[in-house]
């Protein structure tokens, strides 16, 4: 690769790197609500995977008929939202990422 080659390149990596760089920062600000139990419980993620807050219905932990807190099903519950609303932050990051990337950044292992 001649020097004209290599400069054109390095200023494509450059500006795909600020590209990243602004995806990551707008991702900060972008929010994935999930619920579980019909709305019991509520995960919000950020497009990071950052958890920004959980909401539960105060009926979740209230006793039964045995005068128990069935915490098994309230961390079922919990669970499953976190998963869900991390899943759907990890799609919309990738899809954002091979936007700005122009779809390498699926096929360069560890970019991110």
């Amino acid at each position: 690769m001649n020097q004209k080659g290599m400069g054109d390149l390095l200023k494509q990596v450059s500006r795909m790197k600020k590209d990243m760089e602004r995806v990551n920062d707008d991702l900060k600000n972008r929010y994935i609500e999930e619920q579980s139990g019909g709305g019991l419980v509520t995960v919000t993620v950020n497009g990071q995977q950052e958890i920004v807050k959980i909401a539960i219905d105060p009926g979740v932990l209230q006793s039964g008929d045995d005068g128990q807190v069935d915490m098994e099903m309230f961390e079922d519950l919990l669970i499953a939202a976190i998963n869900q609303a991390v899943g759907k932050s990890k799609d919309m990051m990738n899809e954002e990422m091979d936007n700005a990337t122009g779809g390498l950044s699926g096929g360069v292992p560890g970019l991110f």
